[in-house]
C-alpha cells in the first residue's frame, strides 16, 4: 500500500514538473516571438498607402500610371512579394499599379467576425478600389490570390478588365498537407500556439519550406528582402492557416462558374511545380475559360513571377490589348533622337 502511494506520489510529482517547465517553456516562446515581430516591424515599417473600407483598414503599395493593374498575391507573403521578385516595378513603368496586403497580411486587417473566402475578399478590395478611385483594371493574382481574383472578375465583371493567373489552384483535390497548415487557425488552441511554438518551429522549418516552394529552381535570393519574421508573425499565421483551410471549399464554390467569365484570360504555370498539379489546375481550367491563353513555364515551379517577370509583364500586355487598353510605350532612345531632330542638332 505504502510502496503504491509513494509511486503515485512521484507519478504526481513528475507530472507537475512536466506541467511547470512546459508552462515556463510556453512564457519564453512568447515573449521571444514578441520581441522578434516586433524587431522584424520595426525594421520593415509600411512602404505604402492605407485605406479603410467596410470597417477593414488595408494596406496598399502604388506606383506608375496608366491603365491600373492590381496585383493579389499568394498565401503566407506579402504584396511586396510582386516588388521582390521585380514585378511591380517593371509593371510600374506602363501602369497603375496597385499591389494590396490581402486581408490578414502584411499590415492588412483581417477581423474574425468574417470568414474571408475569396468573394468576401473580392468584394472588399473592389470597394477599397472605388474608394482609391478605380473604375476599372486589369487583375493579376498568384496562388491563393488567383481564387480573389476569379472572384472579382465574376462578382463585378464591368470592373475587371482581363485576368492573368499565375499558379493558381482551381479546383479541388485531395490535400494531405492542409490539415497540417490549417491547425492554427482554430480559436484558442491555434492562438496559444501561434503566439509561442508555431513561429518557432516555422522557422526551424523554413528552409526546406522555400525550397519546397522553388522548386526545383534554387529559392531566388531577392525572396529573402522580406525576412522571415515578417511572415511568422501570429496574425500572418491565422490568415495563412485560415486560407489553407478555405482552399478547397473555396476552389469547390468558384469551379462550376468559370465558364461565365466573359473576360481575356492568360494563365500561367510552372510544370514542375510541387505545391500545384498544373494539369489538373491550369489546363483544365483554360479549356473551360471562353477567352484563354495557357503559358507553360517548363522546369519551372511554384513562383512563376520570379522565374520570369518579363513574360508575365507581357502576358498582361496581351490582356490589356485583348482589353482595349491603349499603352503608350515609352522608347528612351527614340525619344532622344526625336529631340535632337526638333533642335536641329
Amino acid at each position: 500500500m505504502n510502496r503504491d502511494l509513494r509511486s503515485t506520489t512521484r507519478r504526481a510529482a513528475g507530472l507537475h514538473s512536466g506541467l511547470l517547465l512546459a508552462g515556463i517553456g510556453l512564457v519564453a516562446s512568447f515573449f521571444y516571438v514578441r520581441a522578434k515581430t516586433r524587431q522584424a516591424a520595426a525594421e520593415h515599417p509600411p512602404r505604402g498607402r492605407f485605406v479603410e473600407v467596410d470597417g477593414v483598414r488595408l494596406h496598399y503599395i502604388e506606383r506608375g500610371s496608366g491603365p491600373t493593374l492590381v496585383l493579389l498575391h499568394g498565401n503566407g507573403v506579402l504584396a511586396n512579394d510582386f516588388e521582390n521578385a521585380g514585378l511591380l516595378d517593371k509593371a510600374a513603368e506602363h501602369y497603375h499599379v496597385i499591389a494590396f496586403d490581402r486581408p490578414g497580411f502584411g499590415y492588412s486587417e483581417r477581423p474574425r467576425s468574417r470568414v474571408w473566402t475569396p468573394q468576401a475578399q473580392a468584394r472588399l478590395l473592389h470597394h477599397a478600389l472605388q474608394e482609391i478611385g478605380v473604375d476599372s483594371a486589369i487583375v493579376l493574382g498568384h496562388s491563393w490570390g488567383t481564387l480573389v481574383a476569379l472572384s472579382m472578375a465574376l462578382e463585378v465583371p464591368g470592373f475587371v478588365r482581363g485576368l492573368v493567373l499565375l499558379s493558381g489552384y482551381y479546383y479541388p483535390s485531395v490535400r494531405v498537407d492542409v490539415p497540417l497548415v490549417a491547425w492554427p487557425a482554430v480559436p484558442l488552441l491555434g492562438d496559444l500556439m501561434r503566439y509561442t511554438v508555431s513561429p518557432l518551429v516555422t522557422r526551424m522549418l523554413w528552409r526546406p519550406l522555400t525550397k519546397a516552394v522553388f522548386s526545383p529552381q534554387p529559392v531566388d535570393a531577392r525572396f529573402h528582402r522580406t525576412p522571415a519574421w515578417m511572415l511568422l508573425r501570429p496574425a500572418q499565421l491565422r490568415a495563412s492557416a485560415a486560407e489553407s483551410a478555405l482552399m478547397i471549399p473555396a476552389a469547390k464554390a468558384l469551379a462550376g462558374r468559370y465558364a461565365g467569365l466573359k473576360v481575356p484570360a492568360v494563365v500561367i504555370a510552372g510544370t514542375q511545380d510541387k505545391l500545384v498539379d498544373f494539369g489538373h489546375n491550369s489546363e483544365r481550367l483554360c479549356e473551360r475559360l471562353p477567352q484563354c491563353e495557357l503559358q507553360l513555364q517548363p522546369g519551372v515551379g511554384h513562383m512563376t513571377h520570379y522565374a520570369d517577370p518579363d513574360k508575365v509583364l507581357a502576358a498582361v500586355e496581351s490582356v490589356a490589348a485583348q482589353a482595349g487598353e491603349t499603352l503608350y510605350r515609352r522608347n528612351p532612345n527614340a525619344e532622344a533622337m526625336a529631340r535632337a531632330s526638333e533642335s536641329g542638332v
